[in-house]
């Protein structure tokens, strides 16, 4: 999609946006909204600032992620009016604005000040935002009724919002081709995540979260935070977690590498790999998503199975008996947007055989979702199957062999369309 393009999808997206919070506020009992984009807040006993990536909301309508002290009122049947803090500074500089044809559909001002505008007071207004820097401003501060449908307009994305996270995916493939390359080269956790960077130009505390890069036995640790500056004496295995982030909006990748000579791993990578494809394919309008996480299970069983990890228990077994709990303990993904683990994925709890699982609505054209089976050796959760009654089934020296691959984990975004699905991903070349 050209840029020309792009930004005209962007105008209609906040006319849109107009509409459902108008709708919004009638529903709920109010005149008008402000919305803060927040700040950073500074480290306790210190004057250094953590990393600022704005308030959902806020980033919803105008993708400026790293604005701080920033004010945005939405009255119904009038434009939007966005207050941008741009302080006369000499130690940091202003954001600086490109002229876009968005700025023509609100109305754009600059403050020096941090605090909320002054503007008249008429009717009842509602004030949404991190409650540290809301102070005084008058108002109803983040009313419930009023969070929840305003979140629920972010369900649906706009053509705008998918072509940003469709862009999101494009820099982040590029990441991860770099990532993997240097891993195949020799290198280290810490030169792989500077691939990373090198190649999407983006630094981490722009990123939409910290990268999980784990070589060998870290990649069995779901968020694995650190990076070795050392690469290992043998490279058996990559997995990398990895993102970009594009005019506020997130892509949420993983992929798996095993390393030369590791045959029996790269037949579990290629067996995940199938049936992530498979999962992928589930995804359309009127799909319960907690039955392509049920589906994952029967999966992970037969793939157990084919493997020799397990014997003498039928894929059924295998469910029922939480073994594949054990191999793949968390959720098969979750909604995607302004925020890496989008909101309103969750309803009603969890069901009790999906206890992580982020997302348990039933699908709709317009939900972006992420598909990310996994299939782990993680000693805390193999540990009580192998000494347990079921222990018998599972064959322990092949699991001790693959224990230093640390693990696999495949992740797609996949957006829900009219007829079935669009897989952003592999759309991308990933």
């Amino acid at each position: 999609m050209s840029e020309t393009d792009l930004l005209t999808l962007q105008v209609t997206h906040i006319r849109t946006l107009q509409q459902r919070y108008e709708q919004a506020l009638a529903e709920c009992g109010y005149d008008s909204l402000l919305i803060s984009s927040g700040a950073a807040p500074l480290r306790y006993g210190d004057d250094q600032a953590f990393e600022f990536q704005g308030y959902g909301p806020f980033l919803h309508w105008t993708g400026l992620t790293g604005q701080e002290h920033s004010w945005l009122l939405i009255r119904p049947g009038q434009a939007p009016v966005l207050w941008l803090y741009q302080p006369v500074d000499f130690w940091h500089a202003n954001l600086e604005l490109p002229e876009e044809p968005w700025h023509q559909a609100v109305e754009l001002r600059f403050s020096e000040q941090r605090e909320a505008p002054s503007m008249a007071r008429t009717g009842q207004l509602a004030v949404i935002g991190d409650p540290a820097f809301l102070g005084e401003v008058p108002g109803e501060h983040n009313p419930e009724a009023l969070r929840q449908a305003l979140d629920e307009t972010r369900v649906r994305k706009t053509p705008y919002e998918i072509a940003c996270l469709a862009r999101a995916n494009e820099l982040a493939v590029a990441g991860h081709a770099a990532a993997r390359d240097t891993f195949l080269a020799g290198g280290s956790e810490f030169d792989i995540n500077l691939a990373y960077q090198q190649a999407t130009r983006q630094p981490e505390a722009e990123a939409p979260y910290h990268s999980i890069i784990g070589v060998n036995e870290h990649a069995g640790t779901l968020h694995y935070q650190y990076y070795d500056t050392a690469a290992p004496a043998q490279a058996r295995s990559l997995l990398i977690d990895a993102g970009v982030r594009f005019r506020g909006y997130c892509s949420d990748i993983t992929r798996t590498t095993p390393g030369v000579g590791e045959g029996r791993f790269a037949a579990l990578v290629q067996g995940l790999e199938r049936l992530q494809h498979r999962l992928c394919d589930m995804v359309a309008p009127g799909v319960d998503y907690v039955a392509i996480h049920r589906k994952t299970h029967e999966g992970i069983a037969a793939l157990l199975s084919a493997a020799g990890l397990v014997s003498g228990l039928d894929d059924q077994a295998l469910v029922e008996q939480g073994v594949t709990r054990a191999f793949f303990p968390h959720g098969i993904g979750h909604f995607l947007g302004v925020q890496v683990h989008d909101v309103v994925g969750e309803r009603q709890p969890s069901p009790e055989d999906a206890p992580f699982l982020r997302l348990n609505r039933t699908l709709e054209a317009g939900m972006v979702v992420t598909i990310e089976p996994g299939l782990y050796f993680i000693p805390s959760l193999l540990e009580p199957l192998l000494d347990g009654p079921l222990g018998r089934h599972l064959d322990r020296d092949m699991i001790d062999e693959l224990r230093g691959c640390g693990g696999i984990r495949i992740e797609d975004n996949v957006v829900v369309t009219e007829a079935g699905s669009r897989n952003l991903t592999r759309e991308a070349g990933g």
